[in-house]
């Protein structure tokens, strides 16, 4: 079945000095010829007047034909660059989809460039990454896992697992040869090569997508030691009420900024305490949940009241905490950074804004931020889940070796991790799981 054209405007909504309406599909070149009054040379410019059914002028601009499969969709696609106004670009679409075309869904675009086997799935998302961009290292990063910098990483990983695979399942299939799995060497040597390689990898893809959805910075402590102080300075805003009264923040504000670069997202937090105040009891509800989404947890003490031992279960289990001591302005003290037994301690004044580049550098540091990016990727949520997931699998796998356990038993866990690190490359994706991905996506992308 031959796949229906489809058309959409490319551009964003408003007023420009340059409109693109995108076709792809077979019924491209009757569209050219119907629009154009004559046909277009393949990857050349050709200035023309766009024209309606009746033969009247819609617009004048560019026309670029991309001949199949020479093209981002891998299909015969016509580019019509007119002029930037929403009427002139509704008239001119309205006209391709007279002649056949429909409107394209969101992400469709860059779905059929998927489908034809012009990006894999981890490319075609980076296509996203890259508008989407809110930092110039963000676009680097989306733009080299485009190049497909991530992808090759994902293939080497499964080059590896496959060899495995084949070592391993040539046990079942020729017993007489007597492979032990569990004490050959080689075997032993290659999984855990696979397991470190899928570590290393799952760490820079959390960098990855730290940088792309921005830091989740949560600000959390007892009432009054200057939590909202901290997020009024990093932000150089008053976007919080700042009083000597314990507990006057009673709710979450959240404030997205900046750190050289770097998108971090600012939580402010309730004090937390037992209270009977039934509204601030609520704030602190809010902020124990908050913390469990934390990808850093700023813990704020008084340094002039002296740090109070935190009880159980104030901060989850597994959740990257660093201790702020805030105040010392008041106590003469200067700032700095230090490592003690519980983590890393900085001391620092809100109020004069000594110490704020150093929590600053350490949020940068703890994100991946400033390091040389040569060689590093976007990456996304899923992709994590993905290759966590994988990671298990070969952990199951290792332990099924030291166990002594048959090999079918090793060979389906490490199938399953095939599968695993398959789907960040769509090479095991559901079909459910493409059109959640390509609908984020703008209509003409």
């Amino acid at each position: 079945m031959i796949p229906e054209t489809i058309a959409a405007v490319a551009t964003p909504p408003g007023k420009g000095g340059v409109g693109i309406v995108r076709v792809s599909g077979s019924l491209v070149p009757a569209i050219v010829q119907a629009i154009l009054g004559h046909s277009v040379k393949p990857r050349m410019a050709s200035f023309s007047v766009f024209r309606d059914a009746a033969g009247d002028f819609i617009d004048e601009g560019i026309a670029l034909f991309f001949k199949a499969p020479q093209s981002f969709t891998g299909e015969d696609v016509l580019e019509l660059q007119g002029h930037g106004g929403s009427v002139v670009l509704d008239l001119i679409l309205r006209r391709c989809l007279e002649l056949g075309a429909r409107v394209a869904r969101p992400g469709e675009f860059t779905e059929r460039a998927y489908l034809n086997g012009k990006l894999d799935l981890a490319q075609a998302e980076a296509v996203a990454d890259l508008i989407e961009s809110s930092t110039a290292l963000a676009a680097r990063l989306a733009g080299q896992s485009l190049q497909g910098v991530f992808s090759r990483r994902i293939d080497g990983l499964l080059e590896q697992l496959v060899q495995l695979r084949i070592l391993i399942e040539a046990t079942l299939d020729f017993p007489d040869e007597e492979i032990d799995i569990a004490t050959d060497s080689s075997v032993r040597h290659d999984l855990r090569q696979l397991i470190d390689a899928t570590q290393q990898l799952i760490a820079e893809a959390h960098q990855g997508q730290m940088l792309r959805d921005g830091l989740t910075v949560v600000i959390a402590g007892l009432p009054n030691v200057g939590k909202s102080s901290i997020l009024n300075a990093l932000s150089c805003t008053d976007a919080a009420i700042v009083t000597p009264i314990p507990g006057t923040t009673r709710d979450l504000l959240r404030l997205d900024i900046q750190v050289n670069g770097l998108p971090v997202r600012i939580v402010d937090t309730a004090g937390i305490r037992h209270t009977d105040d039934p509204v601030e009891r609520e704030g602190v509800r809010r902020a124990r949940e908050q913390l469990t989404r934390a990808d850093l947890i700023l813990w704020v003490e008084d340094t002039v009241a002296g740090s109070e031992p935190m009880s159980n279960g104030q901060i989850p289990l597994g959740c990257p905490v660093t201790y702020v001591r805030n105040k010392i302005d008041v106590m003469n003290l200067e700032p700095q950074q230090t490592a003690s037994n519980r983590g890393t301690e900085i001391s620092l004044s809100a109020t004069t804004g000594a110490g704020l580049d150093l929590l600053r550098d350490h949020l940068k540091a703890h994100a991946g931020f400033g390091s040389n990016p040569e060689g590093a990727f976007i990456a996304r949520r899923r992709h994590l889940d993905a290759l966590t997931r994988g990671l298990q699998c070969l952990e199951v796998a290792r332990q099924r070796i030291i166990d002594q356990m048959g090999a079918e038993f090793v060979a389906e866990e490490l199938l399953q991790a095939q599968q695993a690190f398959g789907e960040v490359t769509g090479q095991f994706t559901p079909d459910d799981l493409l059109g959640r991905i390509f609908s984020g996506f703008c209509i003409g992308k």
